[in-house]
């Protein structure tokens, strides 16, 4: 008589012989069955595609989603490799969009090779700076109170003589005297360490800016939105270069040799 649990004991052992039969015929971990794998389906595609997945017994895809869902056929690395995008250099800088005020210049670039299975995207393929343009497209002298006047502290007039300057422009220069009008507040909520020279900005104090090589324009020798033109007590604009927040209007005074304001009060145009 066989034992007591024989006849469970057989059929577990033939199950488990079945079992390891059939992980035989599959093969190792990351072996194809034959026409399974991406070469084998000869395409790799874009995104999520659930078309894209070769016969066999075993599901796996061909897709670009595959390597984040986990489920990429073996060979895909092998047979759809990440091909990152490509771009051209950088064409030139075009004029200004808007002449005679505060506007931006734009270059560009193109793509010479789109990314493909996962490869690095494409970087931005546009860029703008900020720029003014004190002449129109027709070549017309725009009128000085149509922008305002860059401005910024007197100490980047010290480091831009550092720079060098022409000599025909090294002894060229003159100083505007303003009283200032109506400021933002945000003039006086910037943090920046090299932007705290705009917290001495207050209404009815008395500012000395600089017109030197290289603001000034090559024909007239002058400074635009120095007010040179402008008439007794006519506000005019600002604005403090690299914050287009803070902006305001002043008076012109009138012109000096030498700037003599206290120094916190010593600006150059831009």
């Amino acid at each position: 008589m066989a034992p007591r649990g024989a006849a469970r004991i057989l059929p577990l052992a033939l199950f488990l012989t079945a079992v390891a039969a059939v992980s035989w015929a599959r093969g190792p971990p990351g072996a194809l069955w034959p026409r399974q794998g991406c070469a084998a389906l000869g395409r790799c595609c874009p995104g999520r595609d659930p078309t894209c997945a070769p016969r066999g017994p075993r599901l796996c895809f061909c897709d670009q989603a595959c390597g984040a869902l986990r489920d990429c056929c073996p060979d895909y690395a092998r047979a759809c490799p990440a091909v990152p995008c490509v771009v051209a250099e950088w064409s030139g800088w075009s004029r200004c969009v808007k002449p005679c005020q505060v506007s931006y210049r734009v270059r560009q670039r193109h793509v010479l090779q789109e990314p493909k299975n996962g490869g690095a995207p494409c970087p931005p393929l546009e860029e703008r700076a900020g720029c003014v343009e004190y002449w129109s497209h027709q070549g017309v002298e725009c009128q000085q109170s149509l922008f305002p006047a860059l401005i910024t502290t007197g100490n980047y007039g010290k480091e831009r003589e550092k720079r060098g300057a022409p000599k025909d422009q090294e002894t060229v220069g003159y100083c505007v005297q303003f009283r200032l009008g109506p400021i933002l507040r945000s003039c006086q909520q910037v943090k920046a360490p090299h932007a705290q020279w705009m917290r001495y900005l207050t209404q009815g104090h008395t500012v000395c800016v600089r017109c030197e090589w290289p603001a000034q324009d090559a024909r007239s020798r002058r400074c635009y939105g120095d007010g040179g033109g402008a008439g007794g007590h006519q506000l005019l604009l600002w604005q403090a270069a690299g914050h287009p927040r803070c902006r305001g209007t002043w008076e012109r005074l009138g012109q000096l040799r030498d700037c003599s304001c206290p120094e916190v009060h010593r600006l150059v145009f831009i």
